[in-house]
């Protein structure tokens, strides 16, 4: 077996077990998003894609990929909102992780707005309240913006993680809640 192989499919192994362990956080709340929202740089991925090149090979944060897997598993739609202004890079990046085709709006553009143009293009598109989205970014001004639009929105450290995931689920929740009360 050769090195690759084997670290490839150490990394399969630990996105599941990523995947199993958010599936068992997404089974803790009753009141689930409609759509998850993710930023691109620093959040999805540990880089900004404008100092790549299209021929360079993405990677995400180690916890990403099982997090984004579950969310599907747990029939959420998964949207993407970034700023960058590369978009033609980070498309690419999606397409080599084999990912792009699964995310039901892909709103990357350059922008002075910090995201509320993005999300209105999104809610347009998928016809979902900004009340049924839960948004990560790496941001402050981007979450303090959105957030104002009755979007819940986290903001992310060190990239998308269990416990972010596990912080941003419990906030909808709980923004559910007085929402519907």
């Amino acid at each position: 077996m050769t090195t690759r192989k084997l670290t490839k499919d150490l990394a399969m192994e630990e996105d599941d077990k990523v995947k199993n362990e958010a599936l068992q956080i997404i089974g803790l709340h009753q009141n689930l998003p409609r759509l998850v929202v993710f930023d691109l740089d620093h959040t999805f991925w540990p880089f900004y894609c404008q100092c790549c090149y299209e021929g360079d090979e993405p990677y995400l944060y180690p916890q990403a990929r099982g997090i984004f897997f579950a969310l599907k598993d747990s029939g959420m739609n998964v949207a993407i909102a970034s700023r960058s202004p590369t978009p033609d890079i980070a498309k690419t990046f999606l397409d080599k992780l084999g990912i792009r085709s699964m995310f039901v709006a892909l709103e990357i553009f350059s922008s002075q707005t910090h995201k509320t143009d993005h999300f209105q293009r999104i809610q347009r598109s998928t016809g979902v309240p900004f009340t049924s989205m839960l948004f990560f970014d790496d941001e402050d001004r981007n979450i303090q913006a959105v957030s104002k639009m009755g979007v819940t929105s986290i903001l992310v450290g060190d990239g998308v993680n269990l416990g972010v995931l596990r912080h941003g689920l419990s906030e909808f929740s709980q923004m559910s809640g007085t929402r519907n009360h």
